[in-house]
């Protein structure tokens, strides 16, 4: 068992009341065979997700293709007490997707139908498989889009997006996941289907489909989503700003929304992400630069033109050393491509990075950006700044080898003291990576003990017995009073029950 095992089986254990051979058979009863994968071989291309630093290997890996089959499972596993990991396309950047060792890998990867695209409703219903981009090239022939774009949206499943409320380069004028879907369609622990929101764009009750939207699989497998979809921008235009100084550039991140101006996206890079992906890309960026802003502006001819003047003047008031217009919708694109390459991009400049993944208000990104400077150099690690500038949302890149003794532990280390300073000033843990397996500790940084109580009754009403991927995302409150994170106390805890999850 490895460490990242351990601390999982830590968080919590779950053992099944039915042998693997035994759940292999009854399994096998309603799935294809080759679609339920038990042999070591078999099971490895799922033991991690994006983040490879954590890895554990489920006891079996199941492959369904029809909703039919997947409540099947779900039943099999709430009547024998197996725990259940829903995994997408695996792209994900905190662990979410980590299998438990005592359970099902449930995999969703055949779910990759598009069910529908309405026009007139300007809505498309989609299977969890389906690939971001792969909405938006469907639609485009009606002259519509779905607007989040995570970088990794050429591989990333809808699913996986709902799941973690992903964001994207365009999240700050269109919105994360939560606000881009109208239905979701899951299946309960108990194998229950329940449809989540409604035809319209609204639906009377509790706001179930904001609840649904990030909660990480822990409380019911989505089956299928409806998202909505806009029209396609009469013009959109992308300024290049370069600055000799990473402060200015947020500095100028805040003095762009301050002219009252909501760009499509508002994207930032340091010089070391800067360079990485020039070299990948080769999109035209400024080598000199210590920091560039990449500003979209889209909508109609008439105010984008306005829009272009008027943020290359607070560009141009905020220090940045040179501004450029993308001189045709060629360059509009490779400018984006050099920026969703990033991270792949710094992957050439060290034999390991962590991406981590916090949100700020857009006032403290100079203190922020300056702070991780000195971190860097604390911890004698370099570090690759790339992130949704426009809304807060950073991901730092941490360069390590993990060959190295204890480099690994001391990069985790670093990370946690960035997401704290995002609490410290006011910000949040996560902004579109979820808290998976890696930002567990750091939740008992800013939730104190009744928030986490009520976490876990919300999870308790949906999955009582805690089989839909256990140990993620909501520490117990045992571990935080280990931790030294809060003051709990034995006889304390007016929900004692709920610390089993």
């Amino acid at each position: 068992m490895d460490r990242d095992t351990t601390n999982m089986q830590k968080a919590e254990t779950i053992e099944p009341w039915i042998s693997k051979t035994d759940l292999i058979q009854a399994l096998q009863e309603f799935i294809p065979d080759e679609s339920v994968l038990y042999d070591e071989e078999d099971l490895k291309p799922y033991e991690c997700d994006g983040l490879s630093a954590y890895h554990a290997m489920p006891l079996i890996a199941v492959l369904p293709e029809t909703i039919e089959q997947v409540q099947r499972i779900l039943v099999l596993c709430h009547e024998h007490h197996v725990a259940v990991v829903a995994r997408g396309a695996g792209t994900g950047l905190s662990g979410g997707a980590l299998p438990h060792e005592h359970g099902i890998l449930l995999s969703l990867a055949k779910f990759r139908e598009i069910i529908e695209i309405n026009p007139q409703r300007r809505i498309a219903r989609v299977q969890p498989g389906v690939r971001n981009l792969a909405i938006s090239q469907a639609a485009d022939q009606y002259g519509l889009y779905y607007a989040p774009d995570p970088s990794s949206q050429i591989a990333c499943s809808i699913g996986g997006n709902v799941a973690e409320n992903s964001g994207g380069v365009h999240c700050l004028k269109y919105g994360l996941t939560v606000h881009n879907i109208q239905q979701l369609k899951i299946i309960t622990i108990e194998g229950e289907l329940l449809t989540i929101g409604g035809s319209g764009l609204d639906s009377p009750g509790y706001d179930l489909l904001a609840l649904m939207t990030g909660s990480e699989g822990m409380l019911g497998v989505i089956i299928e989503i409806t998202v909505k979809l806009l029209p396609k921008p009469e013009r959109a235009q992308v300024l290049l700003a370069a600055f000799d100084d990473i402060v200015k550039a947020g500095e100028a991140v805040g003095n762009i929304i301050a002219a009252g101006i909501i760009p499509a996206g508002l994207e930032m890079m340091d010089r070391l992400a800067i360079r990485a992906a020039e070299d990948f890309v080769h999109a035209g960026y400024p080598l000199q630069a210590e920091a560039i802003l990449l500003c979209e502006l889209d909508g109609t001819n008439e105010e984008v033109s306005e829009h272009v003047l008027q943020v290359r003047e607070v560009l141009k008031h905020s220090g940045a050393i040179e501004v450029r217009t993308a001189k045709d919708e060629a360059e509009r694109l490779i400018f984006w491509a050099g920026r969703k390459a990033a991270f792949p991009a710094v992957g050439r400049l060290s034999p390991d990075y962590y991406c981590m993944d916090g949100t700020i208000p857009r006032r403290q990104l100079p203190r922020v950006l300056q702070a991780i400077a000195d971190l860097s150099r604390e911890y004698e690690l370099p570090v690759a700044n790339v992130f949704h500038a426009g809304d807060g949302n950073l991901h730092p890149l941490i360069l390590y080898d993990a060959n190295k003794p204890g480099e690994l532990e001391r990069t985790e280390e670093f990370g946690g003291r960035i997401l704290e300073l995002c609490v410290e000033v006011g910000g949040t843990i996560t902004g579109e990576h979820g808290v998976g397996m890696e930002k567990i500790n750091q939740m008992c940084v800013q939730f104190d003990s009744p928030e986490l109580q009520q976490f876990h009754a919300v999870k308790a009403a949906f999955d009582p017995q805690g089989l839909l991927n256990p140990g993620k995302a909501v520490p117990t409150l045992h571990r935080c009073a280990e931790l030294g994170a809060m003051h709990v106390h034995h006889g304390e805890l007016p929900f004692p029950e709920l610390e089993r999850f």
